[in-house]
């Protein structure tokens, strides 16, 4: 008796597997996790056993009572073969909810944006691709291999990301504004600054042009002066030595002229000639004395000294 009730589950079985799935079922692999491998439904109450694999709450305790009643081995995993330890399902809470938004996917009205191809509504979207698919996109080769979520959960992921970003960029911008705050607070600062120096500058240029200018005045002065005793020692020499010419003029034609006369008239005062040819040389006059060459030399330096500032300054 017991043997023929349990070829008659294992017919049922056999039977339910060859019988085709629901018309959700086309909608492909994302939807199939949300089914029962048991009743072939949407789970309802889902529940998780220790080896992984999700069903229907009353569909897996109906088996587990049936398989006690039969008084068969114990009771093992429908999709793995496991054995199913009494009292290890677990409520899965996360899948049921997705269980609700798939169907909330198969039965809301038509009026969300429509796939172009299918004509199905663009519930879900592709990670690799970046775009929007429908349940008919989803199971064809190009989408097949590839992460799709539903449009909810991927938005949600993505408002994470861009929400991450966001700190990231309103942190950036608090920065700049602190950034801004801080630089118009030291701008005006900056420009008072560059104020008091461009008076600074302006002040001291008046007051170096007026020390370059005393100083030109005193040094053109001095050099003037200097000038004007060089010009009247140079006159005094030039006379001096135009008197000498002529008194050597005069004493060269008196011994010409005397060389001429007869000896008695020669010897005449020849002691005296002779004194007047024998007495010492002129003395040449010095053209610049020491002292006018020192002063001289002392306005180069002085000169010298201005200009080296000037130089220094040209060099930076």
């Amino acid at each position: 008796m017991i043997s023929k009730t349990i070829s008659g589950a294992e017919r049922t079985e056999a039977q339910r597997s060859q019988q085709p799935w629901p018309q959700q079922l086309r909608y492909g692999k994302f939807q199939e996790e949300t089914y029962c491998p048991i009743c072939l439904e949407y789970l309802t109450d889902p529940v998780i056993t220790e080896c992984g694999h999700n069903f229907c709450r009353g569909c897996i305790t109906q088996r587990c009572e049936t398989w006690t009643e039969l008084g068969s081995d114990p009771l093992c995993c429908p999709s793995c073969g496991v054995q199913i330890r009494k009292g290890a399902l677990r409520n899965n809470y996360q899948l049921g909810n997705r269980v609700e938004k798939i169907k909330q996917l198969d039965f809301k009205p038509g009026k969300e944006t429509l796939c172009e191809r299918h004509g199905k509504a663009l519930d879900l979207f592709c990670e690799e691709d970046g775009e929007a698919v429908c349940v008919v996109c989803e199971r064809s080769p190009q989408h097949r291999s590839h992460t799709v979520l539903l449009m909810d959960d991927a938005a949600e992921k993505y408002k994470e990301k861009i929400q991450a970003h966001l700190k990231t960029l309103r942190e950036e911008r608090e920065k700049l504004l602190g950034s801004k705050v801080t630089r118009e607070e030291k701008s005006p600062k900056y420009l008072k600054q560059i104020e008091k120096k461009r008076q600074q500058i302006v002040a001291d240029f008046q007051q170096l042009h007026q020390f370059l200018e005393e100083q030109e005045q005193l040094l053109l002065a001095q050099l003037e002066k200097l000038e004007e005793e060089i010009t009247k020692i140079q006159n005094e020499n030039i006379t001096k030595v135009s008197e000498e010419i002529s008194h050597l003029s005069n004493l060269i034609s008196e011994l010409e002229g005397k060389c001429q006369k007869p000896a008695s008239e020669f010897l005449q005062d020849i002691r005296s000639t002779l004194s007047r040819c024998e007495k010492g040389k002129f003395q040449q006059p010095e053209e610049i004395s020491p002292e006018l060459e020192k002063r001289l030399s002392d306005l180069s330096q002085k000169t010298l000294a201005l200009m080296e500032p000037l130089r220094k300054f040209k060099g930076t």
